[in-house]
């Protein structure tokens, strides 16, 4: 094997890439959790409890040659890791792909299995008994669970709140395209900021009030308000800071420091792609070659530059059967592209077959 490299974060691109490079180096991908958790499935899995174990991975089936170390990182720098037990790992390139701090409702922070299937089964039961069910958050991750809630159970009545458009820093039409078919599903929308969310990670009970004074009486609120970018790892380094977006700057080979072998990657660095899944992906290729090239002590400043998308691909399902995407040079897509990529399987054959899972 042609050097060592550490990934720190077992999320979308540090688990895909520990796999990328487990043929050509010696990988050791340090992750807290026990197991991979797929987001799309457990949002799913609140309204068909039988979802809730596919959406996770053990990652003890994920490399072949390579390690993982189930532990926290405290510090990184241009020889290795240190973990918060005071375990020294070392490599010649170190990828930095904390992602982003956010626990929902159905994924709650806590790095046990078990936590996260009592969460979701609890959540589901919540949302079966509920009347009204409330979603907070105009973004992929609120449209996407109203959408499986309305389309799953037509009998509960669904209002999502946005404070503003759907899916905004997307092309407008994406996010007007999904508000026709919620309202087609019989979900109410509506615009405005909530007055005192109680929580931003828990379901909690209603009524909610807004800001104008409107009240919504949902019997059941789930917040869905985003993600925070998770650079703490990063922030001793000499040259690092973020960009307006809070994310970590990035120099053109995905750098966020002075150190020429520590790379940045995923919802934790602005290397000008989305913080969602499919954003993301496009940066595991050129990681891994040039993860290789530092390995073989070539100059990575003599190698070509990472390009993010230039459309940004985001695909959204409402439930199995509809929904709306945008793919890179075709443009926008509705129900049948949208099943087939993305809403029937939820992109499950590929972590299977990533984890090893016949």
């Amino acid at each position: 094997m042609a050097g060592r490299v550490i990934i720190v974060g077992g999320g979308y691109v540090g688990s895909e890439l520990a796999r990328a490079l487990d043929n050509f180096a010696d990988v050791t991908l340090v992750e807290q959790r026990e197991s991979f958790c797929h987001v799309p499935v457990l949002i799913r899995a609140v309204v068909d409890p039988d979802y809730v174990e596919k959406a996770m991975f053990r990652y003890d089936s994920l490399l072949n040659r390579g390690r993982v170390v189930r532990g926290r990182v405290a510090s990184v720098d241009g020889g290795g890791v240190t973990l918060e037990d005071g375990t020294r790992l070392e490599a010649e390139a170190i990828v930095v792909a904390t992602g982003s701090r956010h626990s929902a409702a159905f994924k709650p922070e806590g790095s046990s299995v078990e936590s996260v299937r009592t969460a979701n089964l609890a959540l589901g039961k919540a949302v079966a008994a509920a009347r009204h069910v409330a979603v907070v958050g105009g973004g992929a991750l609120g449209v996407e669970l109203a959408g499986e809630i309305r389309a799953a159970r037509p009998a509960t009545q669904v209002t999502l709140i946005s404070p503003g458009p759907l899916l905004e820093g997307y092309e407008a039409r994406l996010g007007k395209a999904l508000a026709r078919k919620l309202k087609l599903l019989g979900a109410e929308l509506v615009q405005g900021r909530v007055l005192d969310l109680s929580s931003s990670q828990e379901a909690f009970a209603g009524p909610l009030r807004l800001e104008d004074g409107r009240e919504i009486d949902a019997d059941l609120v789930i917040p869905a308000v985003g993600s925070t970018p998770d650079t703490s790892l990063l922030e001793s380094l000499d040259g690092f800071h973020t960009g307006p977006n809070g994310r970590a700057a990035c120099d053109s080979w995905m750098r966020p420091s002075d150190l020429p072998n520590v790379f940045a990657a995923g919802d934790a660095a602005d290397n000008g792609d989305p913080m969602t899944i499919v954003g993301a992906s496009r940066q595991v290729l050129w990681l891994t070659r040039a993860v290789r090239t530092v390995l073989s002590g070539k100059d990575l400043d003599r190698s070509p530059v990472y390009h993010p998308w230039v459309r940004p691909p985001l695909l959204v399902p409402l439930g199995p059967q509809i929904g709306n995407s945008i793919l890179p040079v075709v443009g926008m897509f509705g129900n049948a592209t949208t099943r087939m990529v993305k809403g029937r399987d939820l992109f499950l054959p590929k972590y299977r077959k990533m984890f090893r899972i016949t």
